[in-house]
C-alpha cells in the first residue's frame, strides 16, 4: 500500500506581463510534503495542448509524483495584469481542465492509499471537478487520516453550498485573517452587540469563530494564519499554539501559504506535536519567503 499525501485541484498558469509561471494551490502543497519523505502527489487536469505539456516538463524537475489527467478543455490559466499605480488584478478562466477533473480509475486507486489529502474551494467551482474531490474524500480511509480544506477563496468562485460541504468532508481547516471574517458572514456564525446601544453588531473574535466553526463541523483543528502578525492552531480538545510570524527580507510570498500547510501536515503525519509542527510549518514558510518562486529547494535543516 502506497502512503500518498495529495494535493488536489486546480494546476495553472500565472500569465503575469514577464511571462508565464506555474501555479496552483494542490502542487505547492504535494512538493512541500516531498520534502519530509513523504509520497506527495499532485492531482488535477491539463489540457491536450502545449500548456498541459508545459505543466508536466516543469514538474519532473522538481522530482514530484503527478497524476494529471488529460481532457479536452484547454490548461487553467490566471490572466494578471497590472494596473496604472502597479497592482495586480486577476481574471481567472472559466471552462478550462482544473474544472474538469473525471473520477477515474486511477484517481479512485490514489484515493484509497491517501493518507492525507488538501484541498480548496476554487476547482469545486464546476460540478464535474467538484464530485471527484468528493469522492475522493469519501474513498480515503476515514481513520488516521487528515483531509485538510484549504479554503483558498478567489475572487466569487465559492459559495456557501461548497463551503459548507467542505467542511463537513474534511477534519482539518485552513484560512487567513481576511477569509474567517467572509465565512463567518457566509455562514451567520454568532455576532455579538458592540458597546454602544444603537451601533452596528460586530463578529466575535476570531478564536470564538474558530472554536464555533470547529464546534458545528466537528473538525480536529483550525489553522489561521494572520500574515505579520503570526498565526494559530486552534485545537478540539481546546489548545491553542501561537508562532510569531519571523522577520525576514521577502524575494515574493508566492507559494508560502502552501509550504506552511504542506509542512506542518508532513509533520504531524511524522508523529510531531501540533505544536513542534507549527513551529517548522513557520520557519519553511519563512525561509520560502526568501526565495523566488513557490518551489524552492528547501534546506535539510528545516526538513530533519
Amino acid at each position: 500500500m502506497k502512503d500518498y499525501i495529495a494535493g488536489l485541484g486546480e494546476i495553472l498558469f500565472d500569465c503575469l506581463p514577464d511571462g508565464k509561471k506555474l501555479g496552483g494551490a494542490p502542487a505547492n502543497f504535494a512538493y512541500h510534503v516531498s520534502n519530509f519523505g513523504f509520497e506527495g502527489i499532485a492531482v488535477s487536469a491539463i489540457g491536450k495542448d502545449a500548456d498541459g505539456l508545459l505543466i508536466k516538463e516543469e514538474l519532473k524537475p522538481k522530482g514530484l509524483k503527478f497524476h494529471l489527467e488529460e481532457v479536452d478543455f484547454p490548461t487553467g490559466t490566471v490572466q494578471v495584469t497590472l494596473s496604472g499605480n502597479g497592482i495586480p488584478q486577476y481574471d481567472i478562466c472559466q471552462g478550462v481542465a482544473y474544472d474538469n477533473i473525471p473520477w477515474t480509475e486511477e484517481i479512485e486507486e490514489i484515493a484509497k492509499n491517501s493518507r492525507g489529502v488538501c484541498f480548496g474551494s476554487l476547482a469545486q467551482r464546476n460540478a464535474v471537478s467538484r464530485n471527484t474531490i468528493l469522492k475522493f474524500l469519501d474513498t480515503m480511509s476515514p481513520i488516521g487520516t487528515l483531509k485538510v480544506f484549504d479554503i483558498n477563496l478567489r475572487q466569487h468562485w465559492y459559495s456557501r453550498e461548497v463551503v459548507e460541504e467542505s467542511l463537513y468532508k474534511c477534519n482539518v481547516l485552513k484560512l487567513n485573517d481576511e477569509e474567517i471574517c467572509t465565512i463567518s458572514e457566509l455562514l451567520e456564525l454568532k455576532r455579538i452587540p458592540q458597546p454602544e446601544g444603537n451601533a452596528p453588531l460586530q463578529l466575535v473574535d476570531f478564536e470564538d469563530q474558530c472554536r464555533e466553526i470547529m464546534n458545528n463541523y466537528d473538525l480536529q483543528m483550525i489553522i489561521l494564519t494572520c500574515g505579520t502578525n503570526g498565526s494559530y492552531v486552534f485545537c478540539a480538545d481546546g489548545r491553542t499554539s501561537f508562532q510569531p510570524t519571523p522577520k525576514v527580507a521577502v524575494a515574493d510570498t508566492v507559494g508560502a501559504g502552501d509550504s506552511f500547510t504542506g509542512s506542518f501536515v508532513a509533520c504531524l503525519l511524522k508523529g510531531m506535536t501540533v505544536e513542534a509542527a507549527h513551529e517548522r510549518a513557520v520557519k519553511v514558510s519563512a525561509y520560502v519567503c526568501t526565495q523566488h518562486g513557490a518551489m524552492p529547494v528547501i534546506p535539510q535543516e528545516l526538513l530533519r
